[in-house]
């Protein structure tokens, strides 16, 4: 069955994207080219995951606040799900959905980026109730 084999962030500004990205998750991004396009290195070769891409917002300005989702959500694996949304404010974000559990998978918390891009964040623990 077809699976997602990459994502992208739109963002107004797309160096305070890399700043916050790079400071919550440690990804790395790269220039492609001279283009206004960032290549986003999410984890080592390998492993669970997929890369993505990073573009200015065609449109300038965020997401209204509390506007539908017009995207697809990409969900981020994390080891300590306290210690990273604890980190979103500290790097200019903001928590929109609190931790809840996901039974028998883990734990679950939704964040906007400075961009107002809407992400997850999930701390995978079967005994999660």
């Amino acid at each position: 069955m077809p699976r997602p084999v990459h994502f992208e962030i739109q963002a107004e500004s797309p160096d305070r994207a890399v700043k916050f990205y790079t400071g919550l998750f440690a990804w790395t991004f790269t220039q492609w080219g001279q283009e206004k396009y960032w290549l986003i290195t999410t984890g080592e070769k390998g492993t669970p995951g997929i890369d993505g891409g990073l573009l200015p917002r065609p449109v300038p300005g965020t997401p209204a606040p509390m506007a539908a989702v017009n995207a697809f959500v990409c969900t981020v694996d994390v080891a300590d799900l306290d210690a990273t949304t604890a980190k979103v404010g500290e790097l200019g974000g903001m928590i929109v959905v609190p931790r809840m559990p996901v039974p028998t998978v883990g734990y679950l918390a939704y964040a906007k980026d400075t961009e107002g891009n809407i992400f997850g964040m999930m701390q995978m623990d079967a005994n999660a109730k």
